[in-house]
């Protein structure tokens, strides 16, 4: 799912008991009784960390109590598998609140435990009722490669319509989103990253071929 803004990260995680969401880099919400996971100096989070926190987990909570752990996409395989049940059934009023640059990066089994969300900044996605040739030109910018990549952005360009391509972008991105739900396959979800990237910069007056060209070669 997407939210438009920041200061509703508390509100959403309290009513979930494990989410995840995509934010800028240099974001860290604030909470009412919260402990916060960090990575370490070495760009880590360490099984003793994880540990460490869920020692703290079996005192009884009466109010709700947050686990914040940043960039998570940063945790190491040991260090997830010691978190992994307690994301799965987290005790009551407990929400674990789990923040990431990188979506694609952050391992499947946490992904699969968590209720996913992406921050849109510039982006303004609604269902698109596509006509056939949007449909079309979306799907394909799934699979194209090479010269036909050039030529399938100059397809996209010849409108001189910069609407048009967002468009077409945005048929892609909900096509992309819904795949990564059904399936819970990363490969939707490192791409669906992408194409959040290029609708972002198009809509900020980027170049519309190059931004195409440029990151999906």
């Amino acid at each position: 799912m997407f939210f438009d803004d920041l200061s509703l990260i508390p509100e959403i995680a309290s009513k979930c008991g494990t989410s995840i969401f995509k934010v800028p880099a240099d974001f860290l919400p604030e909470f009412k009784n919260a402990y916060y996971l960090q990575p370490t100096e070495k760009k880590t989070i360490t099984i003793d960390q994880v540990r460490n926190l869920i020692s703290k987990l079996g005192l009884k909570q009466n109010a709700d109590q947050f686990i914040v752990i940043n960039r998570v996409e940063q945790l190491g395989d040991d260090a997830a598998n010691a978190l992994l049940k307690n994301l799965e059934e987290p005790q009551d009023h407990i929400h674990f609140v789990l923040l990431s640059t990188e979506l694609s990066a952050v391992l499947p089994t946490i992904l699969s435990r968590a209720e996913i969300y992406f921050y849109r900044q510039v982006t303004d996605f609604e269902k698109v009722a596509a006509d056939q040739k949007t449909m079309s030109l979306a799907k394909r910018l799934f699979t194209v490669r090479g010269a036909d990549l050039v030529k399938l952005a100059d397809e996209i360009v010849a409108k001189k319509d910069r609407q048009y391509a967002l468009t077409v972008l945005d048929t892609a991105i909900q096509i992309l989103y819904k795949s990564f739900f059904a399936t819970k396959k990363v490969i939707f979800l490192k791409k669906l990253e992408i194409f959040l990237k290029i609708y972002e910069n198009i809509s900020k007056n980027g170049n519309i071929k190059l931004q195409i060209v440029g990151n999906l070669c």
